[in-house]
C-alpha cells in the first residue's frame, strides 16, 4: 500500500527507531530485506511526537529493559484447558495475517495448533509495527516487520512455561522440553500449558532467548487453513459494520457532489418527519466541506431520512474537475521540461537504428472493497471508544482525540475485522474516523446520549474519494536490432498522493513524489531520463493497492514486450539477458513461471497467445506467464501461472490467495468500465453497475508456485498485482498485432 524509502534518507532519529526495532536476529537478515522503509513511518514525528522523541534516547538504556512490543502479557493468553489466545498488532482485512503471525508465535511456543486462536488489538503501544514504532498495516510489511518479533514473543513464553514446570517439579529446567502444548520431563511426566499459565505468565519476562533453527519448524511453512476461514464461509463473521451496541444509533451523511463543497441552503423538516430519525445535524467534512448526518434508530431510517432532505450546495468556491479536460492538460504537461528522477544522455535516441513511441492512460480507481467504511463512536465525558476497521489504529486514535478535544490517552480503538480495504482504511487525512467523531459529537450536543455508528453506503464510498491517481506516461526509445536499449526518454503527469501530507518531507524529493515513480527502470538495466509533473486538482488521491507499481509496471513490461517483438526476441530470454547476474529473485520466479506453464513447449489452442510479465514491489517478484485470448473483440483471461519469490512462505496458502486476489484486482483493470471519472467535479460512478470489478465468470484458472527459500519473509499482500495487466496486455498484442496503451483494455 506504501511506497517504499532508503531508510538512510529519514532524519537521524527515524532512523534511530528503525535500528532499535530490530532484534539481534532481525539486524542478521540479509540486507535488501531491510533497506527500504515506508513513508509512514515519518507520521510518527507528526502524530506521535513524544514517541519518536522516547525512542532515540540512548540504545544501552533501552536495552536495560523490554520495550511493549516485546511483552508476551500483551500478545498471549493462555486458558485453563490449553487454549492459545494471540493478539494481532495489525487489521486482518483478507490478508490473512489473522493466522499468519499466529503461525509464527505457536511455532516458538511449541503449542498445539488446534487449540490457537486469535483476537485484533487496539492502539495500545505494545501493537505497533515493531521497526517503524507506530500503528501500521500496509505496504505489505505485516509478516517482514514481525516475523522475528512474534518468534521471539513465543520463544519467551515457552521459557517462562519451562521455568514454571521447573520450579513445580523441583528440577533443572535443562532436563525439561516442551511438545504440542505441553512441558515434558525426561521420567515421563507431563503438564499442559494450561495448568502451567498462571504460574509461568507471573515470572519475569527473559530478555534473551533461543530461537529455532529453520529446519526444525513445524508449523511455519507448512500450508495452513485460516483461523477465521469457518466464521467467514457461514456468514457468522463479525466485521466492523456489524458491530452493535446496546442503544446504539446509526448515522448517514449527505456529502457534496464536488469535493470541499459547502452547503448553500438546508430544509430538513421532511427528514426529521422519517419515522426512526432522532436527529438532523450540520457537520464539517473532510478537505474543508460541510455534510448532514440524519441520525436515526437504523440504516434503513437514516437513509430514508437522507433521501428526503433537500440540500442546495455551494460549489463556486471549489474547482470542478472534467476527465476529457484534465487528459488534455496532462498531454500538454507531458511535453515540457520538469524535475528529473532520471537524467541519462539522450543524444544516442536521435541515431538510433530503431525507435518506439507511446503514450499511457490510467484513470482514477477507486478502493471499492466489499465493506464499504464505517466507525461507531462511543461518547463520555472524559473519554471515548472507537470500534473499527483501521489500518493505522494509534494514528486514527490521536486523529480522533483532537476532534474531540480529548487527549491520546483518553481514546481507545478497538480494531475490528475489515471486509478489504486496500490503502482506503489509512486516509492521509484519517477522514473516516474524524468524520465519524464529528457526528458522534454533534449528536451528544443535540442531546443524544448513545454510541452512534457512521455508515457509509457503496455509493458513498464510490464518490466520496480518495481514488489511486489518474496518471499519464509517454516514453520514446531507442535501441538496436538486438533490444539493446541506447536511449529512454519517459515523463509521467499524475497528482502526488504524498505531498501535503505529512509524508512530503522525506518522500518528496526535487518536486517528485516516490510513490509516483516506484517501480519505474528497475530492474533492467536501461539509460533512462524520467521527467515528472504533478498536476494540482479538487480529487483527493491516495495509495491504492501496490501504489505506484499499478502504472508503472504496466508501462515497464508492456514496453519490453515491443521491443522483444520488434527485434524478433522471445520476451522471457529478451528479460533473462536484461537480468543478468544480478537480479536472481526475478530470474527464479519467471523461470518457475516459465517451466510449471509449459511456455514454449506446450502448443496453445488456436486463438490464444501467451503472455509474460514479472515485476518486484514491496521487496517480492512476482512474475506471470497467462494464456489469453480475444473472442468477438473482448479480451479473455483463461490461466495465470505464477512464479513467486517471497522468500520463506510462512504459511503457502495465504501467499496462494493472496497472489490469486490481486491478480483478480489487477484483472479489474483491464475492464471495459473499471475508470472513475469526472464532469463538473462530480464523480459519474456510483455503485458496481458502472463501475466494473472481475467477477467469477472472469476469473481464471490460477496456478501458483513458490520459489523455495530460508531467507526471512518479504511482503505479499499487493505484489501479485502489478504484473497480471501487462502480462495480459502482452498476449493479447500477440493476437491482435497491437499493444494496449491504456487500462482499462481499448481494442478499439
Amino acid at each position: 500500500m506504501f511506497p517504499n524509502i532508503d531508510h538512510k534518507e529519514l532524519p537521524r532519529a527515524l532512523q534511530h527507531i528503525m535500528e532499535r526495532g530490530r532484534s539481534t536476529t532481525a539486524q542478521a537478515m540479509p540486507r535488501r530485506s531491510f533497506l527500504k522503509l515506508t513513508g509512514a513511518l515519518s507520521l510518527a514525528v507528526g502524530i506521535f511526537p513524544d514517541l519518536a522523541v522516547a525512542q532515540s534516547t540512548d540504545a544501552d538504556e533501552a536495552a536495560a529493559s523490554l520495550k511493549p512490543t516485546e511483552q508476551p502479557s500483551a500478545f498471549v493468553q493462555i486458558a485453563p484447558n490449553g487454549e492459545v489466545t494471540v493478539t494481532i498488532n495489525r487489521l486482518e482485512f483478507g490478508q490473512g495475517v489473522q493466522t499468519a503471525l499466529p503461525m509464527i508465535l505457536a511455532e516458538e511456543l511449541d503449542a498445539e495448533w488446534n487449540l490457537v486462536r486469535s483476537q485484533l488489538g487496539t492502539n495500545d503501544m505494545a501493537y505497533v509495527d515493531p521497526l517503524f514504532g507506530m500503528h501500521l498495516t500496509g505496504g505489505s510489511n505485516t509478516i517482514k516487520n514481525s516475523f522475528t518479533q512474534y518468534r521471539e514473543l513465543g520463544a519467551r513464553v515457552r521459557a517462562m512455561l519451562l521455568a514454571a514446570a521447573a520450579t513445580r517439579w523441583n528440577v533443572d529446567v535443562s532436563t525439561l522440553r516442551t511438545e504440542a502444548g505441553a512441558v515434558l520431563a525426561s521420567d515421563g511426566r507431563k503438564l499442559g500449558y494450561g495448568e502451567l499459565a498462571e504460574a509461568a505468565m507471573a515470572l519475569p519476562v527473559p530478555q534473551k532467548i533461543a530461537l529455532k533453527d529453520p529446519k526444525d519448524f513445524r508449523i511455519i511453512g507448512q500450508p495452513t487453513r485460516r483461523l477465521d476461514a469457518q466464521a467467514k464461509s457461514s456468514g457468522q463473521q463479525s466485521f466492523g459494520i456489524d458491530f452493535k451496541l446496546p442503544g446504539q444509533l446509526t448515522a448517514v451523511v449527505a456529502r457534496p457532489p464536488v469535493f470541499g463543497a459547502k452547503i448553500a441552503s438546508l430544509d430538513d423538516s421532511a427528514a426529521r418527519a422519517v419515522k426512526g430519525v432522532k436527529a438532523v445535524l450540520r457537520v464539517p467534512l473532510d478537505r474543508g466541506a460541510e455534510g448532514v448526518a440524519v441520525v436515526a434508530d437504523g440504516y434503513w431510517q437514516a437513509s430514508q431520512g437522507r433521501d428526503a432532505l433537500k440540500v442546495e450546495w455551494d460549489t463556486s468556491a471549489v474547482e470542478k474537475v472534467d476527465s476529457e479536460q484534465q487528459l488534455a492538460q496532462y498531454r500538454e504537461m507531458a511535453s515540457r521540461p520538469g524535475p528529473r528522477q532520471f537524467d541519462s544522455d539522450m543524444v544516442p535516441l536521435e541515431t538510433a537504428p530503431l525507435k518506439l513511441e507511446a503514450e499511457f492512460v490510467f484513470p482514477y480507481l477507486a478502493h471499492a472493497a466489499m465493506e464499504p467504511l464505517n466507525c461507531t463512536v462511543r461518547l463520555a465525558d472524559d473519554r471515548a471508544e472507537i470500534w473499527m476497521g483501521s489500518q493505522s489504529a494509534g494514528p486514527d486514535a490521536a486523529a480522533a482525540a483532537a476532534a474531540l478535544g480529548l487527549k491520546p490517552e483518553q481514546v481507545v480503538l478497538n480494531v475490528q475485522m475489515s471486509g478489504g480495504g486496500f490503502g482506503r482504511r489509512f486516509s492521509s487525512t484519517y477522514d473516516t474516523v474524524v468524520e465519524a467523531c464529528e457526528v458522534a459529537k454533534a449528536a451528544k450536543a443535540a442531546g443524544l446520549n448513545a454510541p452512534i455508528r457512521t455508515l457509509w453506503s457503496r455509493e458513498d464510498d464510490m464518490r466520496g474519494g480518495y481514488y489511486r491517481p489518474m496518471h499519464l506516461h509517454r516514453a520514446r526509445i531507442g535501441f538496436d536490432g538486438q533490444g539493446n536499449v541506447l536511449a529512454w526518454d519517459h515523463s509521467i503527469v499524475g497528482q502526488s498522493i504524498l505531498t501535503g501530507t505529512v509524508f512530503e518531507q522525506f518522500m518528496v524529493k526535487n518536486g517528485i513524489d516516490a510513490a509516483t515513480t516506484e517501480g519505474m527502470r528497475n530492474p533492467y538495466p536501461l539509460p533512462m531520463r524520467l521527467t515528472v509533473h504533478h498536476p494540482k486538482a479538487n480529487v483527493p488521491v491516495l495509495w491504492w493497492r501496490s501504489v505506484g507499481s499499478t502504472h508503472t509496471a504496466f508501462v515497464m513490461e508492456t514496453l519490453l514486450d515491443d521491443i522483444a517483438r520488434a527485434t524478433g526476441q522471445d520476451p522471457v530470454a529478451y528479460r533473462m539477458r536484461l537480468f543478468g547476474d544480478q537480479h536472481i529473485r526475478h530470474r527464479d520466479a519467471l523461470q518457475l513461471a516459465v517451466d510449471k506453464s509449459g511456455y514454449g513447449k506446450t502448443q496453445l489452442s488456436e486463438g490464444r497467445a501467451w503472455g509474460v510479465a514479472v515485476h518486484e514491489s514491496f521487496s517480492s517478484v512476482v512474475a506471470y506467464v497467462v494464456e489469453a485470448s480475444v473472442a468477438d473483440g473482448q479480451p479473455k483471461l483463461h490461466r495465470v501461472t505464477a512464479g513467486v519469490h517471497c522468500n520463506l512462505a510462512v504459511n503457502p496458502l495465504t501467499v496462494e490467495a493472496q497472489v490469486q486476489g490481486a491478480a483478480i484486482m489487477g484483472l479489474s483493470m483491464c475492464l471495459a468500465g473499471s475508470a472513475i471519472t469526472l464532469k463538473d467535479g462530480v464523480v459519474e460512478q456510483s455503485n458496481f453497475s458502472d463501475y466494473t470489478v472481475a467477477r467469477i465468470t472472469d476469473v481464471p484458472k490460477f496456478d501458483i508456485h513458490i520459489v523455495l527459500s530460508a531467507e526471512p519473509p518479504t511482503g505479499m499482500g499487493e505484489p501479485g498485482l502489478p504484473p497480471l495487466a501487462p502480462a495480459f496486455a502482452n498476449a493479447i498484442a500477440r493476437l491482435t498485432g497491437k499493444p494496449l496503451r491504456q487500462l482499462p483494455f481499448n481494442l478499439a
